[in-house]
């Protein structure tokens, strides 16, 4: 039999230890660790035998995705920053104990050249691609507008916007009919945050992108569809993305009470890249702790 859980306390809440770090931050100094499924996630051969490439998957919902592709037989590259090597260490190990192929991709998606690199080494080490997941992204608060500079604009634009156009039309070529794209937006696309004036504004702009991508890739026989998260636990929150004080009391304005966790997010990818969405492209869709997309 089930066993049922009450989801309001299924994970921790706040309030949180205060607990800041410098960009882009590392997931094993958090306080409580985010649960990206290394323990908790149950495979069920939803992904055999295909090939994804993950951006940002050595923390957050990243990691989460990466973790559930191979547990559900999928072989999975993630890309990260070198900063990140310590977490992405994990990540590669847990897929490898599924007895899947995984494939480390250190360096900067502001790079147009890395990411171009990063798509084709994928294809040619894991003999394909037919997942790709956008999902790497900068946040970073500032109180005011004017204290967002040129050059705050431009790394958050070209990480996650230009890097998601980059790596989308490099992999192009890759995908056959029957892939699936998932890109990551958020809740900031919908209700956002003035704090988070940049970001926001590349959520948004994800979301439009996703569903215009839609269009011209059904006719290839590949689906495009986003996730659009809410207040989920990752280190992109204490390592700048949010002020400490918001960062302690992170999710408690949610529906639940609390933060959701990156595993919770999982399964919702896992579906957009399996056969059993067969039907769905262009959609968003959102896991916001009752927040709502509307």
């Amino acid at each position: 039999m089930a066993t049922l859980q009450d989801p309001r306390g299924q994970y921790p809440s706040p309030p949180f230890p205060s607990q800041p770090q410098a960009m882009p931050g590392l997931a094993r100094k958090m306080d409580p660790l985010p649960d990206h499924g290394e323990e908790s996630y149950r495979g069920s051969g939803k992904l055999a035998g295909r090939k994804a490439l993950v951006t940002g998957g050595d923390s957050g919902i990243g990691r989460a995705v990466a973790i559930a592709f191979a547990r559900e037989g999928a072989d999975v590259a993630i890309s990260y920053l070198p900063d990140e090597e310590p977490d992405a260490k994990e990540v590669i190990a847990l897929i490898k104990a599924e007895g899947r192929q995984a494939l480390a991709l250190p360096g900067d998606i502001k790079d147009e050249g890395w990411c171009r690199q990063l798509v084709a080494r994928t294809a040619s080490e894991l003999g394909g691609l037919d997942i790709l997941v956008i999902n790497a992204a900068r946040q970073q608060y500032r109180d005011e507008v004017a204290e967002v500079s040129t050059a705050d604009f431009d790394h958050t634009m070209k990480t996650n916007l230009y890097a998601m156009h980059w790596i989308a039309q490099a992999a192009l070529p890759y995908l056959p009919a029957g892939a699936a794209v998932i890109t990551t937006a958020s809740i900031q696309a919908y209700q956002p945050s003035p704090i988070l004036l940049d970001y926001a504004t590349t959520k948004a702009g994800i979301v439009a992108y996703t569903k215009a991508l839609s269009k011209q890739l059904i006719e290839k026989g590949i689906r495009v569809n986003a996730v659009a998260p809410g207040p989920i636990w990752t280190v992109l929150q204490p390592s700048g993305g949010q002020p400490d004080e918001k960062v302690r009391n992170f999710g408690k304005d949610s529906d639940f009470g609390r933060p959701g966790q990156p595993v919770e997010l999982a399964p919702v990818y896992v579906l957009l890249a399996s056969p059993e969405a067969s039907f769905i492209t262009g959609e968003v869709y959102g896991v916001t702790g009752g927040k709502g997309i509307a």
